[in-house]
């Protein structure tokens, strides 16, 4: 089996999907995506969206998609707990970012806030510190009311939430907001990025990221 993951350093749908990869300890192949929205990219990707998994050929497009098709190919180790309710728990939390925060944050949104909308770059940095506050207070809320306070989401081990967690944590520090609120958040983040599979899904380690973004 011969996979490939289209996509870019600074892209935090890739980040998981990498993680993941390394968390199961997966060969992979990285390549570095074209422009998204290039004719080279859309016959990769109609969405023109990253990233993109490629499995002897077959194009898997949606982080969230290939990540649920890993799982299921390699499902040991697994990026869920046992016990149904936390799965559940687990799929709930990670969607929060992944269907809720990250679509209204995304490069593509905050280009048409300043292209179309005639927003500035203020204006954009507000509204995208807005929804992660909003996110953020909501997960911590969430975790504070835990029956275990465990070392990592809902765990001993990391699972899907923490695997979306981490990348937004550092995308939220990028745009400079404010995390003093969220300790739990922090805390489980740091503890996530200590972890190899973790740290050698960052940007800084694809081998296409340049300091300039």
């Amino acid at each position: 089996m011969r996979i490939k993951l289209h996509t870019r350093f600074q892209n935090s749908a890739g980040e998981r999907v990498r993680v993941v990869l390394n968390l199961k300890g997966i060969a992979y192949e990285y390549v570095a995506a074209p422009p998204v929205h290039s004719d080279a990219y859309r016959a990769i990707n109609p969405q023109g969206l990253l990233p993109t998994l490629e499995i002897d050929g077959a194009m898997v497009a949606q982080s969230m998609a290939i990540i649920e098709l890993l799982e299921e190919l390699f499902p040991t180790p697994s990026i869920f707990p046992s016990d149904p309710i936390l799965r559940a728990k687990v799929r709930g939390f990670a969607q929060h970012i992944t269907a809720d925060l990250h679509p209204v944050n995304n490069r593509r949104v905050r280009k048409y806030l300043e292209t179309e909308m005639g927003q500035s770059e203020v204006a954009q940095l507000a509204w995208y510190r807005h929804w992660v506050a909003v996110t953020f207070a909501a997960l911590e809320a969430e975790l504070s009311r835990r029956d275990v306070a465990t070392p990592f989401c809902f765990t001993h081990q990391p699972t899907l939430a923490d695997i979306c967690l981490a990348p937004q944590m550092a995308n939220a520090r990028r745009f400079d907001c404010d995390l003093a609120p969220y300790p739990l958040l922090v805390a489980i983040d740091a503890r996530c990025r200590a972890l190899p599979a973790f740290a050698a899904a960052r940007p800084e380690a694809m081998p296409d990221y340049s300091p300039a973004g």
